[in-house]
């Protein structure tokens, strides 16, 4: 029970500073104002962004119960998790991240928000790439490269629902 707590508390923190305090301020300082009236742009960002936190929402879960451990890098899973979300893309926290401000910046129909989606993600990849990846091979090792090899970083996978990833020890 406890990990959950710290991961819900992790996650408000991260949610709160990186996809709404930052994002208010590209907007503010844009001088970008909330729509005059809710049109098509507003209902699709509502719905990508809605997409967006229950995809974040899920794997927060996934990694608490499955991975006993937060998002957080320094209280990370101490297990691979390698089912729920991540069974179809190794990423799916950071593309729901990105859902959720593709949508912000869809409702608001603001460029600015937009360049602040895409910096976002190249940042993301970054970390990913140079850090995080890296920590996971030196952490679980060849179930971390069996994963790899039958799961994409980015592009969500379809793997057949009736049989586990195959060669990855779920512990």
């Amino acid at each position: 029970m406890m990990v959950l707590v710290r991961a819900i508390t992790y996650a408000a923190l991260f949610i709160g500073f990186v996809l709404v305090f930052l994002p208010a301020q590209v907007l503010s300082g844009a001088g970008v104002a909330r729509p005059a009236r809710f049109g098509a742009p507003q209902l699709a960002g509502l719905i990508v962004g809605a997409a967006g936190a229950a995809v974040a929402v899920w794997c927060i879960v996934t990694f608490a119960f499955l991975g006993r451990g937060t998002p957080a890098p320094f209280d990370p899973p101490r297990r691979l998790v390698v089912r729920g979300p991540y069974r179809y893309v190794r990423n799916p926290m950071y593309l729901g991240a990105g859902l959720a401000l593709a949508g912000a910046a869809l409702f608001y129909e603001a460029g600015t928000l937009w360049a602040y989606t895409g910096g976002f993600l190249v940042l993301t990849h970054l970390f990913v790439v140079l850090y995080e990846e890296p920590t996971l091979r030196r952490t679980f090792g060849e179930n971390y490269e069996t994963y790899c090899r039958q799961v994409r970083r980015w592009w969500p996978t379809t793997p057949p629902n009736t049989r586990p990833l195959t060669g990855i020890q779920d512990e």
